[in-house]
C-alpha cells in the first residue's frame, strides 16, 4: 500500500513503543520535582545529581559530567573533598547547633580570627557570619547605614546581589525581581563600567563611568545622603566583567571624600577564584566593606562580611546576627576548606587554570565572528557569543544551544551576562588539566557543531 495510507500505523506504532521506553532514573526523580517543587525554583539543565568527586558530577543514572559550574561557583575545592567530609562528621559528634547568640563557641572565634587575617581592611578588621550572600549583603548595608547615619545606597547595572528583598532590589536583571515590588527604598542604580577587553580602554572607561558618579551626586542623589557604594570587582551573573583598576580607585578617593562606605560584593569572586583570596587584592583597591560566601564553606550554607573595625563596630547590638549564623558544622567546614585551599595553592592553580582557559576561548575567538570578547581574571574567565559579530546582537540562543551540546557530552557549563550571550567558567581548581582540555575540547566541538565550523577554514 502506498506511504500515505500508512502514515497512522506507523505514527502509533511509535507512540505505543514510546510509551513502553523504560523511564531513567532522572525522568522519575524530575517527574518527583515537577510535583512538589515551587515551579519558581529555576531548572537550568535535566541533570540529576547523585554524587560528585573533585570535578565529576555524576547523576542518578550514572552519567559523568565534567562540572564547569561548581554550583554557582562554590565547590572551588571539589566535590566531596575528603578532609573536608571529616570535618563536618567529627563536628557533627560533638555540637550541631548552640546559637552564637547563646553561647560562644571557638569554630566561630577562630573563623573570624582566619577571614580577618585572610582579609585585611586596614590595620583592625572584624568579621560576623551569616548563612548566604544575600544575608552577607542585606547585613553590609545594614552595618553602612548605621556607621553613617545615612539611608542611601548606589548599585549598578548588570549586578546580582540575592533574592531577598533588599537584595533583590539591588540586583539588576529583570527576570530576578519581576512581579516581586515593590522594592526597598533609597537605591540608585549607575551603569557598570563594563570593559570588553577586546574593544575598550580601561582608562577611557574609567573616567566616563566616574564622570557619571559626579553627575549623579548633583540629578540622582546627594553624597551626604550616600551610606554605601557597593559593586562587584567582577560582575557574576552580569557576565564576568571587571571593574577597571581606575575606576575602582577613583571609587575609594570619592567614598573617602564624602564619609561613603565602600563595599565589595565578593561572594562569587572570592576564594582563590581570581588568582587571589579576594578579587580587591588583585585590583589593588581596599574596600571598608566585602562581602563572602559560595567557596568558604566547601557546599556548605555560610556566609560573611568582613570589614573595617570602627565601621563594623559602629551599630547597636542586637541588629547583627541570627539564629543559623556560623552554624558549628558549616563552620568546621570552612576553616578545613580555607586549609586545603591554603595547602593546594590554589590561589595559584587559578592563574594557570585561567591561563588554560584564555588560550583555548582565543582559538574560538579566532575561529569564530560570533566571538566577540574573552575576558575575566584569574580563573574567573568568560567568552561573549554576538550574531555575525555584532556587538547589539546578543546570540542568546546560539549559547544556550552550544551549552546543550556539552551537557549531551558530558560538560557542564553555565551562560551568564543580562542576555544570557556569555559562557562562563567557574570550575573546581582541583581539576586536572587533562579534564579542563577534555571540557574544552567539547566546548569547541559544540560551537563549531551550532555555529557551522571555523570561519577561517
Amino acid at each position: 500500500p502506498p506511504r500515505s495510507t500508512l502514515f497512522p500505523y506507523t505514527t502509533l506504532f511509535r507512540s505505543c513503543m514510546a510509551a513502553h521506553e523504560p523511564e531513567t532514573a532522572t525522568d522519575t526523580l524530575l517527574a518527583r520535582r515537577q510535583a512538589s517543587v515551587s515551579s519558581g525554583v529555576p531548572q537550568g539543565t535535566r541533570i540529576a545529581a547523585s554524587h560528585g568527586l573533585g570535578a565529576i558530577l555524576t547523576d542518578v543514572d550514572g552519567n559523568d559530567f565534567i562540572d564547569l559550574s561548581s554550583g554557582i561557583g562554590v565547590t572551588t575545592l571539589g566535590h566531596s573533598d575528603p578532609y573536608v567530609v571529616q570535618a563536618i562528621i567529627d563536628q557533627a559528634s560533638q555540637l550541631q547547633h548552640t546559637c552564637m547568640h547563646i553561647a560562644t563557641y571557638e569554630g566561630y572565634v577562630a573563623l573570624c580570627e582566619k577571614l580577618v587575617a585572610l582579609f585585611p581592611h586596614g590595620e583592625d578588621t572584624r568579621a560576623v557570619l551569616l548563612n548566604s550572600g544575600s544575608e552577607a549583603v542585606e547585613n553590609a548595608i545594614k552595618i553602612a547605614r548605621q556607621a553613617t547615619g545615612r539611608p542611601s545606597i548606589i548599585c549598578f547595572t548588570g549586578a546580582f546581589h540575592g533574592r531577598t528583598l533588599l537584595s533583590m532590589t539591588l540586583t539588576s536583571k529583570v527576570s530576578y525581581k519581576q512581579g516581586c515590588g515593590p522594592f526597598a527604598s533609597n537605591v540608585f542604580r549607575l551603569p557598570y563600567p563594563r570593559v570588553r577587553e577586546f574593544h575598550d580602554d580601561p582608562d577611557v572607561v574609567a573616567e566616563q563611568a566616574l564622570t557619571l558618579l559626579r553627575h549623579a551626586f548633583r540629578d540622582t542623589v546627594s553624597p551626604t545622603d550616600l551610606a554605601a557604594i557597593l559593586i562587584e570587582p567582577v560582575l557574576g551573573e552580569g557576565g564576568f566583567y571587571h571593574a577597571p583598576v581606575a575606576y575602582l580607585q577613583g571609587l575609594r578617593e570619592i567614598c573617602d571624600e564624602h564619609g561613603i562606605a565602600l563595599i565589595f560584593d565578593e561572594v562569587q569572586t572570592g576564594f582563590c577564584r581570581t588568582g587571589s583570596w579576594g578579587a580587591y587584592q588583585n585590583l589593588g583597591v581596599t574596600p571598608d566593606l566585602s562581602t563572602w560566601a559560595k567557596a568558604m564553606g566547601g557546599g556548605l550554607p555560610i556566609s560573611a562580611v568582613v570589614g573595617k573595625a570602627h565601621v563594623m563596630n559602629a551599630v547597636k547590638t542586637g541588629t547583627l546576627g541570627g539564629t543559623f549564623g556560623g552554624n558549628p558544622i558549616a563552620c568546621a567546614a570552612a576553616l578545613t576548606t580555607l586549609r586545603r585551599m591554603e595547602e593546594l595553592d590554589l590561589c595559584s592553580r587559578a592563574h594557570a587554570v585561567g591561563e588554560r582557559l584564555r588560550v583555548r576561548y582565543q582559538q574560538l575567538a579566532d575561529a569564530h565572528r560570533e566571538v566577540v570578547d574573552v575576558r575575566g581574571l584569574g580563573a574567573m574567565v568568560a567568552i561573549e557569543f554576538c550574531v555575525d559579530g555584532d556587538l547589539t546582537r546578543p546570540a542568546t540562543e546560539a549559547v544556550q544551544q552550544i551549552l546543550a551540546h556539552c551537557r549531551k557530552n558530558g560538560v557542564l557549563m553555565l551562560s551568564a551576562g543580562v542576555y544570557g550571550n556569555v559562557i562562563r567558567a567557574l570550575p573546581a581548581l582541583v581539576i586536572t588539566d587533562a579534564q579542563l582540555d577534555k571540557a574544552l575540547d567539547a566546548l569547541h566541538a559544540a560551537a563549531d557543531a551550532v555555529l557551522g565550523g571555523s570561519d577561517h577554514e
